[in-house]
């Protein structure tokens, strides 16, 4: 079956979609127009003549303002479509319902904790608590690597690995701050993960981002499966490496006596990204990911919404979801305090489209959020979470955190997440130690071009090879085989430790 030239996604929208280039004088009859200039793959055709000033509809929702005159057949993007600010009805819980349970329990292979935690990995993590101690971190990590050195886990099958989680940050800001809670509890969320089996802290000695205060805010302590100590305490660089290969060493036997066991799919917490997103990912990936949410919301799984401000503009179809009034105002106020964020930055909302995003067709953050929150199905918001806060609810659920990546998907994995879903139109590169990452292409000639980072090709919806239902299913299926041990496409390639990019909010000084 033969692609189509062009997708409507909704009878009362001003544009159409471009699946292929579209050169200028093509007759769409279809539309009953002609394109007046060449269109590139996943960009936009007006599908009538537009004043300038007026609104311009995709999903039959509002993506910007004509910043000038546009006739029907044309190009619509940056240079004539402008952000506008939409006033929001955001009925809060309007179209909440209930969830349909499962009518069959369904269960995935994975580790049970002694605390009753299910873990989709086994590695023993090592976090550095400050800049200054990254390059010991990533020695003592380095003794254990399976490509250097096969022999030092050889005995030890059971363990994934042994790997470094370091970041630029940890000092310089105020100790008191919000900024270094959220790293603090970022760190903590990372060092009590259950795909953990055991962690080490490490610190310089004299940062202001002291384990001391990491493990108080936590509520963490030392034990078997974490230690912590400085480089400064044990006596410098040489002698601290050689302490962390021995405490390593003294962790391996235990971390490798465990077995996967058949635990319910309701223990799945599954993180939600997007990156370098283009013209279909509101089309494909995302709305096939949001079938695979709902199917796994239905057997009382977690999934994580993120990334604040690609939500922006679209919010309203989130809150019209909530399941109570706290959870709707708790979303709005996120909104609130990035719109204030950016502005007190000399920033704004709508900066958040990258270059490559424009390439692939997105002109606007409104166009981007509307195609972003397919990702989170249809099921109702059940609860709202500062970044990196511990998720405790079931359901869908939305985590506040940059657009950014490795900064949202940290905060994710920190509140808990044990597989991160990741949808890409420009071919992003990614992973998430110590949670497994699958990516998921929007189109072919993604895919086609980076198909060893790819995990499924998302493009056959639009070949009309597949649905989106049938790629929801084939979504939901390959969660589990991930959390059962299957390794992922960014997992083969050694993806994942120097994504770990806690958010750092603060004034650095």
């Amino acid at each position: 079956m033969s692609a189509p030239r062009i997708i409507r996604l909704r009878p009362e929208d001003d544009v159409i979609i471009a699946t292929q280039p579209i050169p200028a004088g093509t007759n769409l009859p279809e539309e009953g127009i002609t394109t007046l200039g060449d269109i590139p793959p996943g960009h936009k055709i007006a599908t009538r003549d537009i004043a300038a000033g007026e609104a311009v509809r995709r999903y039959n929702q509002v993506i910007g303002l004509a910043s000038a005159p546009i006739r029907a057949g044309e190009h619509i993007h940056v240079h004539n479509l402008a952000m506008t600010d939409v006033q929001m009805d955001h009925a809060i819980g309007v179209d909440a319902r209930p969830t349909v349970p499962a009518t069959e329990p369904l269960t995935f292979m994975g580790y049970r904790r002694p605390d009753g935690r299910i873990a989709t990995r086994n590695y023993i993590g090592i976090i550095s608590s400050v800049n200054c101690s990254a390059r010991v971190v990533r020695s003592i990590a380095d003794h254990f690597r399976r490509d250097i050195r096969p022999e030092a886990l050889a005995d030890f099958p059971n363990v994934d690995g042994v790997v470094a989680l370091t970041h630029g940050i940890g000092c310089a800001v105020d100790g008191k701050s919000e900024s270094m809670r959220i790293v603090r509890r970022t760190l903590s969320g990372f060092a009590t993960h259950p795909n953990f089996a055991a962690v080490l802290f490490i610190g310089l000695g004299c940062e202001t981002n002291q384990i001391s205060e990491i493990m108080a805010q936590g509520g963490l302590a030392e034990g078997a499966k974490l230690k912590a100590f400085t480089i400064q305490d044990q006596g410098g660089t040489t002698k601290t490496i050689e302490h962390g290969i021995a405490q390593i060493k003294a962790m391996l036997a235990e971390a490798n006596a465990v077995a996967r066991e058949p635990v319910p799919v309701s223990e799945l917490v599954v993180g939600l990204q997007c990156g370098g997103s283009d013209g279909y990912s509101g089309i494909t990936a995302n709305p096939a990911l949001g079938h695979a949410v709902d199917i796994l919301v239905s057997h009382g799984g977690t999934a994580i919404l993120s990334e604040t401000p690609e939500i922006y503009g679209a919010e309203h179809l989130l809150t019209r979801r909530a399941a109570t009034q706290e959870v709707g105002e708790k979303l709005i106020a996120r909104i609130d305090w990035w719109k204030d964020h950016t502005a007190r930055g000399g920033a704004e909302m709508n900066n958040n489209p990258s270059a490559g995003n424009k390439v692939g067709g997105l002109t606007t953050i409104l166009e981007k959020s509307l195609g972003a929150v397919a990702k989170a199905g249809t099921t109702n918001l059940r609860g709202v979470y500062e970044y990196a806060e511990p998720v405790t609810e079931h359901g869908m659920v939305f985590m506040d955190s940059p657009g950014y990546d490795p900064v949202s998907a940290t905060g994710q994995v920190a509140s808990g997440a044990n597989l991160i879903c990741f949808t890409t139109g420009r071919g992003s590169a990614f992973g998430c130690v110590p949670a497994p990452s699958l990516k998921f292409s929007t189109n072919t000639a993604t895919w086609r071009r980076q198909e060893d980072d790819m995990d499924l090709n998302c493009g056959t919806i639009i070949e009309g090879e597949a649905t989106i239902e049938e790629l929801g299913e084939v979504i939901f299926q390959m969660m589990i085989d991930c959390a059962s041990g299957m390794k992922s496409k960014s997992e083969l390639l050694g993806y994942g430790q120097d994504e770990f990019v806690p958010w750092q909010i603060g004034i650095v000084t």
